[in-house]
C-alpha cells in the first residue's frame, strides 16, 4: 500500500503544473534562491492543507460545496492574472521582464517567489482534493494517528524535492537565456502556459 502511494505521489509531483511554472519563472528571473523560495511557499501551502484536512476540512467542503467551486475559480483567476502579466512583460519589455544579470538576481525576488508559490498552491483545488480524497484512501483500517501525517509528509517532501531540482537545474541553464529575445519569448511562453493551466483548473 505504501509503495503504491509513493509511486502515485511521485508521478503526480513530477508532472509539470502551475507550481512548476511559478518555480521556473522565478528561477529564471531571480536565480536559484528565488526558485527555491517559490518551492518553499508551495510546500508551506501543502502543509497547511494537510493540517486542515487532518482537522476536518472535508466536513467544511461537504457542508458548503460552493466553497470548492469558489476555490477553483479563485485559483484559475490567480493563474490567469500571472499569465497575463507574463504576456504583457513579454510584449512590452525588451528582456521580457526577466533580469538575468547576476547582480540583480542575487538581490531579490525571494519574497515574491515564496508568495507566488504559497498562493498558487493554496488556491489549487487539486491539492485540496489530494489531501481530502487521495491520502485518506491509502489509510489502513484503524490507522494510528501519525499515519496520515506520514503520508502527507512524504508528499510534501517529494514535491519540494522535485520543485527544488527544477530550480537548481534551471539556475545552471540561465546563461542560455542571456539574449534578451530568448527571455522575451520565454516569458511569453510562460504566460501562455499559465493561462492554459488556468483554463484547465476552471474546467476541472
Amino acid at each position: 500500500m505504501l509503495v503504491t502511494y509513493l509511486t502515485l505521489t511521485f508521478f503526480l509531483v513530477v508532472t509539470p503544473g502551475s507550481t512548476t511554472a511559478v518555480v521556473v519563472r522565478n528561477t529564471l528571473s531571480g536565480g536559484r534562491s528565488a526558485g527555491l523560495a517559490a518551492a518553499a511557499g508551495a510546500a508551506v501551502a501543502n502543509v497547511s492543507y494537510a493540517t486542515a484536512a487532518g482537522f476536518g476540512l472535508a466536513v467544511i467542503f461537504a457542508r458548503w460545496p460552493l466553497a470548492l467551486t469558489l476555490l477553483r475559480v479563485a485559483g484559475a483567476g490567480y493563474l490567469a492574472w500571472l499569465g497575463l502579466k507574463s504576456l504583457y512583460r513579454g510584449a512590452t519589455q525588451p528582456d521580457g521582464g526577466l533580469p538575468i544579470t547576476k547582480a540583480r538576481a542575487d538581490r531579490g525576488h525571494t519574497s515574491g517567489g515564496f508568495r507566488q508559490g504559497l498562493v498558487v498552491n493554496l488556491l489549487n483545488p487539486s491539492i485540496a482534493t489530494f489531501y481530502l480524497i487521495v491520502v485518506p484512501s491509502f489509510l489502513p483500517p484503524d490507522p494510528p494517528p501519525w499515519y496520515f501525517a506520514l503520508l502527507a509528509g512524504l508528499h510534501v517532501g517529494l514535491a519540494f524535492t522535485c520543485h527544488g531540482m527544477w530550480a537548481v537545474a534551471l539556475d545552471s541553464l540561465r546563461r542560455v537565456f542571456q539574449p534578451p529575445l530568448a527571455r522575451r519569448l520565454l516569458e511569453s511562453a510562460t504566460g501562455i502556459a499559465l493561462i492554459t493551466l488556468a483554463a484547465r483548473v476552471l474546467a476541472s
